[in-house]
Parts: C-alpha cells; sequence; structure tokens
C-alpha cells in the first residue's frame, strides 16, 4: 500500500487512539491522553523506521522502542495488537485485568513486544540509554570493516514528567558525552501532567538542555505531522555522533471535545459522552468499541513483510558471517543466547586461611579480574568509586566515544578508548547507573553491574526494584557494608540499607563473610540469569577462615550453611553474615569450652536459604533449638523469623558515628563479648 494513501493512514492513527481509548474506558482506569497526542509519532515511527518483525520479538538485531512514559501503555498494546505481536483484541478488551497481557504499564516479562518495564517516570530513558549503549559495544567487539552483525538503533517516547525526573539529566549528560547516536528519544511535549500545566513547575528549555549534553535536538512544530515526524527521524537517523531528541509539540488528549489540552484527559477515562464525541467528530463509529477497519487490518499486514525482509536479511548476513569467520559468529550466538562458557569458573582464585584476611572488596576485585578473562561479556563500572570499589577489569579498556585519550586523563584501565572498552565510567549518577545497567542486561549479549558504596544503594533503589520485577539479570555490587567503614560517619555507614535491599521480592542479597565466600558469591551472581543480584562487600580486612575438617565456602550457594560447630546436636545456635561471621566464630569456640554443643551458621543470603527444601532448612536450623543468636552489623529487623521468640538478636539499630571502624563496631554493640553474654545467658536458661 502506498504511503501517499493519507486517508488509510489516518484510519490507522484513529485505529490507535480509539483502541487505546476504548481500553481505557472499558477498564475504568487508564491514560487517554498520551495514546490520542502522540499515536501519529507512534504510528509514523512503527511503520516507516522501527525495524522490527512480530513473527519473531526476539530477534538480535531489531531495533528497540522503549515507552518511557509507560503510562501511555494502552499506545503501545495497540501498536503491538495491530502490527502483529501475541497481543490478541481480547487481550486489549482486558486492559489491566488480572491475567492479561496488557497490565496498567508496560512489564516487559509479560507483554510480547515490550522491550523494558517501564512506568515509574525516566526508568524507561535511561534504559533506553543502556539499550543504546550495549549496541555500541556489541557493535565494536562483533563488527568487521566488512561485515555488520550488530547495526540497530534503539527509540523511546518520553513525556513532560520523564524529563523532569533527575534520573533522566543524569542519562542524559552520560548519553551525550558517550556520542550514543544510535539513540533518538521523541518527545511527546505537550506542556501538560497529571496536575496540571507544566509552567506551574518548569520554565527550561528542554531543547536547550539536551544541546548543552551534546544531542542533537529537532524540533517539530506539528506533532501531528507524518511528513514532518519522519523527516525529523531521518534527519535524526543520519547522525551517529550524537543522540538525537525529537522535540514533538503535540496536543493532549487530542479530539476530546471538553479535555483536548488539559490535564483531564491525562489519568483518568474520558467518558463515554466525550469519547462518543471524540469519535464522530471524524466519523468513526460509535456504536462498535475496539473496532478497526479492514483496511487497517490490511496496511499493517502488508507492513509485516517489511519486517520479516529485514530479518530474513540479517541471517543471511549472519551465515556469510558463520562461513567467513564461525569462532566469531558462535562466540556472539553464545553470548546472545545467555551461555557460559566451558570452563568459564576454571580461574576463579582460592584463598588461603588468614587471620589477617583481606576486605571482601578486594577479593572481589581478584575475582572479576579472573571473571573478566573467560567471560568478554562481562562488563560494568561504578559511580565514580572505582578506586574504592575495586570494580575495575583491568586492562580491559573504557567505553568512550572513539577518539584519542585527552592528554592527562584520569581513570585509564588499561586496554583502550573505545566502544569495545569493557570499564564504563557512570560519574556520580547512581540512579542513573542502575537504569542503564538494566538496559544492558535486557539487551542481551552482555553481564553488566554497578558499584558503589552501599549507604548509597538509596540513589538506586528504583532500577534496582524494576531489576526484581522484571526479572533482569542485573548485577548489583555494593561496598563499604556497615559501620564497619568507619572514619567516614554515620553518613557513609549503611545501617538499614541491607534490611531494605532483603524487602524487595525477587532479590537475591548475598553479604559475604570472608575472601572465599566472596568467590561462591561471583558464580552465584554470574550463573543466575532469571533476576538481579546484590553483592555486599566489606572496606575491611577480614579473616580468611581455615576450613580445614569445615564445610566449604560454597555452602554460600544455599544461602546458609553450618561452618563451625560442637557436638552432634547443637544447644545453641549462632548466626551470622559478612564481617560478623569472624566475631561470631570467636564467641562461639569459647561458648563450647566448657563441653557445650554450638553451632555457627555463616548465613550470607535470605533468598537463597529460605528457596532450600525443607529438609535442607531444618538440618541447619533444627526445630527444637530455641537457643539461637543472630548477629548483624545493621538493623535487626527480620532476623527473629531465623532466632524465633525465644532468641537473640544482636544488631544496630541506631546511626553509627565518626571514629575508626573498630571502635564503631563496640559503640554499636557488635563485640565478642556482647555475643558471650547473649550465650550464656541462652545456655544458662
Amino acid at each position: 500500500m502506498s504511503r501517499v494513501d493519507r486517508r488509510t493512514e489516518t484510519e490507522c492513527i484513529d485505529a490507535l487512539r480509539f483502541l487505546a481509548c476504548d481500553a481505557v474506558e472499558k477498564a475504568h482506569s487508564g491514560h487517554p491522553g498520551l495514546p490520542l497526542g502522540a499515536a501519529t509519532a507512534a504510528f509514523t515511527l512503527w511503520t516507516r523506521h522501527l525495524r522490527h518483525d512480530p513473527a519473531d520479538p526476539a530477534w538480535p538485531d531489531r531495533d528497540r522502542f522503549v515507552l518511557s512514559a509507560g503510562h501511555g501503555s494502552a499506545l503501545l498494546y495497540a501498536l503491538l495488537h495491530l502490527s502483529g505481536y501475541d497481543v490478541s483484541l481480547d487481550e486489549i478488551e482486558a486492559f489491566r485485568q488480572r491475567g492479561s497481557l496488557t497490565p496498567g504499564h508496560p512489564e516487559s516479562q509479560i507483554t510480547p513486544g515490550v522491550e523494558v518495564t517501564t512506568g515509574p517516570l525516566g526508568q524507561g530513558f535511561g534504559n533506553a540509554v543502556g539499550l543504546a549503549l550495549a549496541e555500541a559495544h556489541l557493535a565494536a567487539v562483533f563488527n568487521r570493516p566488512n561485515r555488520t552483525l550488530v547495526d540497530h538503533r534503539t527509540y523511546a517516547l518520553v513525556g513532560d514528567g520523564d524529563l523532569m525526573e533527575g534520573v533522566a539529566y543524569e542519562a542524559s549528560a552520560l548519553a551525550g558525552h558517550l556520542k550514543l547516536g544510535k539513540l533518538i528519544a521523541l518527545f511527546d511535549s505537550n506542556r501538560i501532567s497529571l496536575a496540571g500545566s507544566t509552567s506551574l513547575v518548569t520554565s527550561e528549555d528542554i531543547a536547550v538542555r539536551f544541546d548543552a549534553a551534546g544531542w542533537q535536538t529537532i524540533a517539530v512544530e506539528d506533532g501531528d505531522s507524518i511528513d514532518q515526524i519522519d523527516a525529523a527521524l531521518t534527519e535524526a537517523e543520519a547522525d551517529e555522533n550524537r543522540p538525537s531528541l525529537l522535540v514533538l509539540h503535540t496536543t493532549i488528549g487530542r479530539g476530546a471535545p471538553t479535555k483536548e489540552d488539559t490535564f483531564k484527559a491525562h489519568g483518568a477515562p474520558l467518558g463515554a459522552e466525550e469519547l462518543a464525541a471524540a469519535k464522530e467528530a471524524v466519523g468513526w463509529p460509535t456504536a462498535r468499541p475496539f473496532f478497526v477497519p479492514d483496511s487497517v487490518r490490511a496496511f499493517f499486514d502488508a507492513d509485516r513483510e517489511r519486517g520479516r525482509r529485514l530479518r530474513t536479511s540479517w541471517h543471511c548476513r549472519l551465515d556469510e558471517a558463520r562461513a567467513a569467520d564461525p569462532d566469531l559468529v558462535a562466540e556472539l550466538e553464545r553470548r546472545l543466547a545467555g551461555e557460559l562458557p566451558k570452563g568459564w569458573a576454571d580461574d576463579l582464585p582460592s584463598f588461603p586461611a588468614d587471620a589477617k584476611g583481606l576486605a571482601t572488596r578486594k577479593a572481589s576485585e581478584a575475582v572479576l579480574q579472573a571473571l573478566a578473562a573467560r567471560l568478554p561479556e562481562v562488563i560494568g563500572g561504578s559511580a565514580d568509586l572505582d578506586p574504592s570499589t575495586y570494580t575495575w577489569l583491568k586492562d580491559q579498556g573504557d567505553f568512550q566515544a572513539p577518539g584519542e585519550r585527552p592528554a592527562g586523563t584520569q581513570g585509564d584501565t588499561g586496554g583502550g578508548w573505545s566502544y569495545a572498552g569493557r570499564n564504563i565510567h557512570f560519574g556520580v549518577r547512581e540512579h542513573a547507573m542502575g537504569t542503564i545497567v538494566n538496559g544492558m542486561a535486557q539487551h542481551g549479549g552482555l553481564i553488566p553491574y554497578t558499584a558503589t558504596f552501599l549507604a548509597f544503594a538509596d540513589y538506586m533503589r528504583p532500577p534496582i526494584r524494576l531489576a526484581a520485577l522484571s526479572r533482569y539479570p542485573s548485577i548489583f555490587v555494593f561496598t563499604h557494608d556497615s559501620i564497619g567503614v568507619g572514619e567516614d560517619g554515620p553518613t557513609h555507614q549503611p545501617v538499614e540499607q541491607t534490611t531494605s535491599l532483603r524487602l524487595i521480592p525477587d532479590l537475591v542479597v548475598l553479604r559475604p563473610a570472608d575472601a572465599n565466600e566472596t568467590v561462591a558469591a561471583w558464580r552465584v551472581a554470574i550463573e543466575r540469569r532469571n533476576g538481579p543480584t546484590a553483592l555486599v562487600f566489606s572496606r575491611q580486612a577480614l579473616p580468611t577462615f581455615d576450613r580445614t575438617g569445615v564445610a566449604s565456602a560454597d555452602g554460600l550457594r544455599r544461602g546458609a550453611y553450618t561452618l563451625w560447630e560442637t557436638g552432634d546436636q547443637p544447644e545453641l545456635i549462632l548466626i551470622a553474615t559478612g564481617s560478623e561471621v569472624h566475631l561470631a566464630l570467636e564467641a562461639a569456640k569459647e561458648l563450647a569450652g566448657g563441653d557445650r554443643s554450638v553451632r555457627l551458621v555463616s548465613m550470607p543470603s535470605w533468598e537463597l536459604f529460605d528457596a532450600q527444601p525443607p529438609d535442607y532448612r531444618d538440618s541447619i536450623l533444627p526445630n527444637g533449638v530455641d537457643a539461637r543468636i543472630a548477629i548483624e552489623a545493621g538493623r535487626g529487623i527480620g532476623w527473629e523469623r531465623y532466632v524465633g521468640s525465644a532468641g537473640r538478636i544482636i544488631a544496630v539499630d541506631r546511626f553509627g558515628a565518626s571514629a575508626p571502624g573498630s571502635e564503631v563496631f563496640a559503640i554499636c554493640g557488635i563485640t565478642v563479648d556482647a555475643i558471650l553474654e547473649a550465650g550464656h545467658a541462652l545456655l544458662d536458661d
């Protein structure tokens, strides 16, 4: 069908608008304003520019589309349905209903064709930066001068609210600096938010802000003009040295007679009369909700052939590359499949017993270097803290826009300066860092990680939460894990963060007790592909346990294990994590000195332990042993599930202090003496 058939194109746009509005109306909830105002932009992008194939939603070299303004989900579902994804008309009618493929905001793990989970504003924008970053890296690694295997763009539809969020500032600044030219954001600039006009809260010129960040900005005066939008997208795609922002001047609730261009169109159904009037104005049937003309079906059916040809062409290029360079293609396919190579863990370090030991952040550094050598898909960085988190990948290069490294540049990790580099310098941008890594994880072909101090985990909680909800295999590294941070004081001494992370469903939190548990923790994180992992490491040195005749550190993989015990049946069980395990071990040995049976359980992960079969959990914490003590240098909330009403919890329920770490432990009551006192009280009870 010819693109000059504007009548059919207009029908397609109206079908998108009214499918979305009918879905909102039937659900009695939702957001009709964005679908009415942005349908033309979405239609133009999807049918003239977006390279995708509904027959294979996971085609690796497809373009990615992110609806960052996720409240407009009904528009996305209408696009997916008409384009031929496995989203039926029945699913559109079941919008926001239990068990449907059309939840209130897009969820990548539920709906075919949804790339990332969006809704909390700004998150999708950061995810889009991560998707574009992943493409740039994989292209640099796998493309050859005469052969292109990775070549796709990331498009994001963002709204006024998205760009108000601080995470958008952070992510846009980094994207501009990195010159991610295959990233294109369509800004639905309708100047209305949920509570009213944006003039109530901002006077800034968004285009000027993005210009300053190194973006190409293109104004589209009529956001309802196919030709203007098409020309702007073409111009954006021609400049691959800068990300692009298309400022689309649109009208929220376009066509709704009394609610158009007002906040009343944003977040509530139009109402039957208003919706009918909007339909009547363009000659759309009012008595036939979820109506799709045959001409619209035919248009989208024909457009699917374009996607099929694009995907077939890519597979042909892949086959040609396989014949010329089979190892290269095999490596790409392995990584895209998420498979680990044989022997990937063969070079992981093993640490000898050492009473002095080393910080688990330092042990983590050694593990990362071994992983980097065996797993080229491992890539990541920190929020300007590599010298403290020890999360650099030595000699693996810095991820930067290609070009000559400026003289005197700090932070050189060796190995060059290009998109092939595996060390990402996120800057002091924890929130954006989390969203970007989520996008990278969802893209495929990479195992990405972040790193910052545990006290700053709160800055990136939204992306951690969405990673768990969406089952992204993101790895979040946190160092400086407790009051043991010491002299930096209570601003940098986390006491509530580990407990807070454990509250997030489907996030596995690991707080290893020594260097060898750190090795096991990284193995869990690398192997875990169905959800995120938080690795929590110490700043201060911890003893490396002598495991002669006792359990291997691989017991960490089950969440908790018996590290040391005397006797066959314990009279007292001590449970500890991280830096407190060695304190508990010292206390356990003294408590057992009087021929008492004492067991020390290292419990680095509640989540992994709770997932074990009941018989294993009972073998570690047997019923009938009520004398239990949990020890952790953080809030004690939650430990009662393991010690019961008769047990004791030795924890930190206050902020720390500015003093050497050992002194802060004493101030806060995390000491061997405190454990002994509680242990004797329970044994003598």
